[in-house]
């Protein structure tokens, strides 16, 4: 029962997208422009770096208050936090008010690792920042971080059943960019800076 719990309640906060309801406010669904996702990177394409990165921050914010909550009601449980986590990252991607059709869960997906291991989520978001940045697009710093964390989960013997919610939940995150990879190849994905072309 507690994990049913936990995984409703997760569901239920993971499913506030901001995204969303910013561009509800401004009178057009986010879906419907840019790269068409319910997420940081395409509010930063429709209404700029604050936006994005406010955006951002609530999609982190809403994993780890999802974890915080759930392990405060349900205490002594080790997978209880990281279920929490997992669902809220799955609430992001799936929210039953937007037909199923939200995000791609990558901002939650940190929030959960800041709500596990601070200290770890740190390191994979200076890793996430710094791939992203010399390759100049969001998905490739995705990409190296759904590799490392689980892992880096498996190196340090985790409980199994940690390792294979968030190896799950990586899975996912991988199968929602899998279109990224193929505008990168057709030279179409949106880039995080535009670089002059040389005369």
């Amino acid at each position: 029962m507690n994990y049913i719990c936990t995984s409703l309640i997760s569901y239920l906060l993971g499913s506030f997208n901001t995204a969303y309801f910013i561009a509800k406010a401004n009178g057009f669904d986010i879906r419907e422009r840019g790269s068409k996702n319910a997420g940081a990177s395409n509010i930063k394409v429709n209404f700029g770096w604050g936006a994005g990165i406010f955006t951002c921050l609530c999609d982190m914010l809403k994993a780890i208050i999802a974890m915080k909550l759930c392990a405060y009601l349900f205490p002594d449980n080790e997978i209880i936090p990281i279920l929490a986590g997992a669902m809220a990252v799955i609430g992001h991607i799936y929210p039953f008010y937007m037909g199923f059709k939200g995000g791609k869960g990558f901002a939650s997906y940190i929030g959960m690792l800041l709500g596990f291991n601070w200290k770890f989520a740190l390191v994979i978001m200076a890793i996430t920042a710094i791939v992203t940045l010399l390759s100049n697009y969001i998905v490739v710093g995705t990409f190296a971080t759904m590799l490392i964390v689980p892992l880096y989960l498996i190196y340090t013997k985790a409980n199994i059943y940690i390792i294979l919610i968030v190896t799950a939940i990586s899975v996912l995150i991988v199968y929602k960019h899998r279109i990224n990879i193929r505008r990168i190849i057709n030279h179409e994905e949106i880039v995080v800076f535009e670089r002059k072309k040389k005369e």
